[in-house]
C-alpha cells in the first residue's frame, strides 16, 4: 500500500500517508472482526517501550539544532503554557457540557474532566512528523510545531499522573499544586540530564571503535535506548532523554565513525521509524474497529469544538506575548499554520488506554479517537491546500554551501563582538562561550585523532564531501573521486605532493584557518579602558585638567566689576593672556585669564 501510495502522485498530493495507514488499519480490523478473532490492541506498554522510541530517536538525532535553539523560547512557551491552557480549557468546557447533558453524564466529576483535558490536549509528534514532512513546510514553522510536540511530553505525562492521583484522592490542596509544579521541573530536567550523560558515554565509546567498525552503529542505538529506559524507570521524561541523547551524541559520533557506519545509522533509523509509524497508525485503525465504544453526541462534539477553540486562542494569545521579544515576528499566516498543525495521535490514545476500565474510560477513548481522526483526516488533508492558498513559505530544497557557512559564521562572530562591546550577555555570547569550551576541552576527550582540533570550516567541508560521495554512489555514478582539501595538481605535469608535504599543509591550515575571536583587550560600556592615543580628548581627563587650571590661576582672578573694562594684561614673557569662560553644571563662573602655557599644560 505504501509503494502504491508513492507511485501514484495524485493520491499522495491529496491524502497524507498517515490517513492511508489508518484506513489500512480499519480494513485489517474489519477483516479480523469478520472472522470473529480477537484483534490486537495498541496498549501503552507496546507503544511507549517499542514503537515510540525509534520515531523520537530519528527526530532527535537529525534535529536541526540551530533553528531549534534560536526558537527555544517560543517552543517552550507553546509546549508548557500552551499545553496547560489547552488542558484546563478543554477540561473545564467538557465538565460544563456534562452538566448541560444532565443525568446521562452525571457521573463525570471535575477531576476526571481535567484528566481527560490533559490527555487530549497534547500535540502528537508522530502525527506532526507524518504530515509536515510531506508538505515540506518552512523550517521555522516545522521547528515550532514539532518542537512543541516533543517538549510537551513532560507536561502531559506529569499532568496525567498528578490528576490521576488527585482523582483517586478526591481533593487537591495548594501544597499538592506546588509539588506538581516541582514534579514537572524534575521530570523534564531529569530527563534531559539522563540523556546528556548517555550521549557523552556514547560519544566517548565511539572514540575507540576505529578497529571494529562493524559495531559502530550498535552503540548509537544501544546508548539511546538505554537513555530512554533509564528515564522511564525513574518516572522521568523518556522523550526528553532520547532527544538530549541524540543531540549531544551526534557531532562527536559522526567525527569518529566511518562513512559506511554513518550511512548505516542514517538509513536504519529512517527505516526503523517508518516501520514504527506504520504500525502505530495501523493499530489505531484496528483499535477503532475493535472497540468497545460509548458514543455521546454532546460529549464528542464538545470535545472536538473545544480542542479547536483552545488551540486557536492559545496560539494567538501566546504569539502576542512572544512577538514582543522576537526579532522575526510570527505573521498571521504563520500563526494560523501553527494553530492548524496541532494534530493529535497515538500518544493521547495510549494515555487514555491506561485509564481504569469503566464506562467513563470507554467514553473518553471514543472522544479521543474522534479527535485523532478529525485532526489527521480533516486538518491533515486540508493543510497542504491551505499552505498553497496562503502562499506560506516552503522549505528550501538546496543544501548548504561553503559560502553560506562562511557568512553565517562571520555574522555570528560579528554579533558576539557587538554584544561584548555593549556589555550585553545575550544568547550569542553564551553560545560562543559554549563553543569555546567545547573546542578547548570536550572535543579532546570525545573525538579521536586530529579531528578534535580541526577548524569548523574544514569539518563542514568534510561533511559536504561525504554527502556528495553518498549521493553519487546512490545514483550509480562510478569512478567518482570526491574533492579534498589537498592542493589541486594537474595530472599532465606528472608531479605528486608527498605525504609529508600534505600533512604539513593540513597542519598549517588547521593552525591558521578560522582563527577568529583572538583573545584581545575587551571592554564594555561600564568599564572603558583609556586609550593612550585618546587621552588628550578624554572628557574625564579634560575635567581634571580644568579643575587643576582653575586652582592654579585663582590668584590671577580680577574683581568681577573690572571684567570687561580693562584690557587683557601681559605676562612676564610678553604674551597676551586669553579670556576663557569656565562652565560647571550650565552655570557660567567668573571670567579668568590663562596664558597659552597654562592651556598647553
Amino acid at each position: 500500500m505504501k509503494l502504491g501510495f508513492h507511485v501514484i502522485p495524485r493520491v499522495s498530493r491529496v491524502v497524507p500517508e498517515s490517513c492511508l495507514l489508518i484506513f489500512v488499519g480499519l480494513l485489517v480490523g474489519g477483516v479480523i472482526k469478520a472472522v470473529r478473532r480477537t484483534a490486537p490492541v495498541l496498549d501503552a506498554e507496546l507503544f511507549f517501550l517499542y514503537l515510540l522510541p525509534p520515531i523520537i530517536l530519528d527526530a532527535g538525532y537529525f534535529l536541526p539544532v540551530r533553528p531549534f535553539a534560536e526558537n527555544l523560547g517560543a517552543i517552550l512557551a507553546f509546549a508548557v503554557a500552551g499545553t496547560l491552557w489547552n488542558a484546563f480549557f478543554v477540561g473545564g468546557g467538557v465538565y460544563a457540557a456534562c452538566r448541560l447533558e444532565g443525568e446521562r453524564l452525571a457521573d463525570v466529576d471535575p477531576l476526571s474532566c481535567l484528566l481527560f483535558g490533559s490527555i487530549v490536549s497534547a500535540v502528537d509528534p508522530v502525527a506532526v512528523l507524518a504530515v509536515f514532512e510531506e508538505i515540506r513546510i518552512d523550517e521555522l514553522l516545522h521547528v515550532l510545531v514539532f518542537g512543541e510536540s516533543l517538549l510537551n511530553d513532560a507536561v502531559t505525562v506529569v499532568l496525567y499522573h498528578l490528576l490521576e492521583e488527585f482523582s483517586h484522592a478526591g481533593a487537591v490542596t495548594a501544597t499538592d499544586a506546588l509539588l506538581g509544579a516541582l514534579c514537572f521541573l524534575a521530570v523534564s530536567c531529569g530527563g534531559v540530564l539522563v540523556g546528556v550523560v548517555y550521549g557523552l558515554l556514547g560519544a566517548f565509546t565511539s572514540r575507540f571503535t576505529s578497529r571494529t567498525r562493524v559495531i559502530e552503529p550498535l552503540f548509537v542505538f544501544l546508548y539511546s535506548y538505554m537513555a530512554y529506559l533509564s528515564a522511564e524507570v525513574f518516572r522521568l521524561s523518556g522523550i526528553m532523554s532520547l532527544i538530549a541523547c541524540g543531540v549531544v551524541m551526534r557531532p562527536y559520533v559522526e567525527a569518529n565513525i566511518s562513512h559506511k557506519s554513518y550511512t548505516t545509522v542514517k538509513y536504519f533509523l529512517k527505516m526503523w521509524s517508518s516501520v514504527s509509524e506504520t504500525l502505530i497508525f495501523i493499530f489505531l485503525g484496528v483499535s477503532t474497529v475493535a472497540g468497545p465504544h460509548a458514543w455521546n453526541w454532546t460529549f464528542v462534539a464538545a470535545t472536538v469544538l473545544l480542542c479547536l477553540v483552545s488551540r486557536v486562542l492559545g496560539v494567538v494569545g501566546l504569539t502576542l506575548l512572544i512577538n514582543k521579544f522576537r526579532m522575526v515576528k510570527l505573521s498571521k499566516k504563520e500563526q494560523f499554520i501553527v494553530a492548524y498543525g496541532g494534530l493529535r495521535g497515538a500518544v493521547a490514545f495510549s494515555l487514555g488506554f491506561l485509564l481504569t476500565d469503566s464506562e467513563i474510560k470507554h467514553l473518553f477513548l471514543t472522544a479521543i479517537i474522534t479527535v485523532i481522526f478529525f485532526t489527521v483526516f480533516v486538518q491533515g488533508m486540508t493543510i497542504r491546500p491551505l499552505v498553497e492558498l496562503l502562499e506560506v513559505k516552503k522549505k528550501r530544497e538546496c543544501d548548504g554551501s561553503i559560502n553560506e557557512e562562511i557568512h553565517t559564521q562571520f555574522l555570528d562572530h560579528l554579533l558576539v563582538g557587538i554584544e561584548d562591546i555593549c556589555g550585553h550577555y545575550g544568547h550569542h555570547h553564551w553560545k560562543d562561550k559554549l563553543s569555546r569550551f567545547n573546542e578547548a576541552y570536550v572535543k579532546k576527550w570525545l573525538i579521536a585523532g586530529d579531528r578534535s582540533s580541526e577548524p569548523q570550516l574544514l569539518s563542514f567541508y568534510n561533511k559536504m564531501e561525504m554527502k556528495q560521495a553518498m549521493m553519487m554512489v546512490e545514483s550509480g555514478g562510478g569512478g567518482f573521486k570526491p574533492p579534498s582539501v589537498e592542493p589541486n595538481i594537474e595530472a599532465g605535469r606528472g608531479t605528486r605532493v608527498s605525504d609529508r608535504r600534505q600533512k604539513e599543509i593540513r597542519k598549517m591550515l588547521q593552525a591558521n584557518v578560522q582563527k577568529n575571536r583572538q583573545r584581545l583587550r575587551s571592554y564594555s560600556r561600564h568599564d572603558l579602558m583609556l586609550d593612550p592615543f585618546e587621552d588628550d580628548v578624554s572628557e574625564v581627563r579634560f575635567r581634571k585638567q580644568q579643575v587643576a587650571m582653575e586652582r592654579r590661576v585663582s590668584a590671577h582672578q580680577r574683581p568681577e566689576k573690572q571684567i570687561g573694562s580693562l584690557p587683557p594684561p601681559k605676562s612676564d614673557a610678553g604674551d597676551w593672556l586669553s579670556p576663557v569662560r569656565c562652565h560647571s553644571d550650565n552655570v557660567v563662573s567668573n571670567v579668568t585669564y590663562f596664558s597659552k602655557y597654562d592651556l598647553e599644560a
